[in-house]
């Protein structure tokens, strides 16, 4: 795997040789925001040799470099999934890539549905902890000794210090924040009211199909991590609507300028 990386690695840099500070995974429905960065190379994952490729709906499937503010960044517009039929070790690659490219931190976005029954669609929640029990963990196998120990440890996930920006900024923004649990589940079927249960007596607060992995390969190599869902639904059982792609779509593009602006800010303050 690690020689898989240094591949993709070495076709980046044919591409681009810009160095991020920051690297930005945009979930589902966010990835517009990228549109409006100064933007000064994009890479097609199709061109980087050995690259999983995201075949989801509204994931365009590039890394975009350019700066946010001063703030250089790479911005994954599109992710893979689990449930697309990769490797762990497949989904986690990118995030794993551009901390060898140079980022120092990661922030993670989603889309999620609200378990908390006092969340609403359209909330954010600034991710605290995370559950993963349910997916393989991408640490599975021989450790990769170059990014990281073979027993990391996982009781900071999330970064506390940027959990602290997260909030601030949301404040100046005047943006409300949800604060909470996420948990990821394996997809691509939305949870049953009875697999919701289940999360909510765990001590989750929204439910996803991603970034818990991305986050654990993250910190295993010693990268400081954030990240916030934007609540597209309410999940199963929690709300008698039913669940569609269509409506994560729609939630998306009805809070994509506050999104803008606190992912802005945030990136601003880290």
């Amino acid at each position: 795997m690690y020689h898989k990386l240094k591949k993709c690695l070495e076709s980046v840099r044919k591409k681009t040789d810009f160095q991020p500070e920051t690297g930005l995974v945009l979930g589902s429905g966010l990835g517009d925001f990228a549109d409006g960065i100064d933007i000064r190379d994009v890479v097609e994952y199709s061109d980087i040799e050995g690259f999983p490729v995201s075949t989801v709906k509204g994931h365009k499937g590039r890394f975009v470099f350019g700066y946010v503010d001063s703030v250089p960044v790479v911005i994954m517009q599109g992710r893979v999934h689990y449930y697309e039929g990769y490797a762990m070790s497949d989904v986690v690659l990118p995030a794993r890539l551009m901390g060898m490219m140079g980022a120092k931190k990661l922030f993670l976005t989603n889309a999620a549905g609200g378990v908390n029954e006092n969340f609403r669609p359209g909330d954010f929640m600034m991710i605290t902890d995370q559950i993963a029990t349910a997916v393989p963990s991408p640490l599975i196998g021989p450790n990769i000794e170059e990014l990281g120990s073979r027993f990391p440890d996982m009781s900071e996930v999330y970064s506390l210090r940027l959990q602290e920006v997260i909030r601030r900024s949301a404040q100046e923004c005047g943006i409300r924040l949800q604060e909470g649990v996420y948990v990821q589940l394996t997809g691509p079927n939305y949870e049953t009211p009875a697999e919701i249960r289940m999360c909510r007596g765990w001590g989750g607060d929204a439910v996803g199909m991603s970034t818990a992995c991305e986050a654990m390969a993250a910190r295993h190599m010693g990268m400081e991590v954030c990240g916030i869902s934007c609540i597209t639904n309410l999940a199963a059982g929690i709300s008698s609507e039913k669940l569609d792609h269509k409506e994560v779509q729609e939630t998306a593009d009805r809070v994509s300028a506050d999104f803008k602006k606190l992912v802005t800010r945030v990136i601003m303050d880290m």
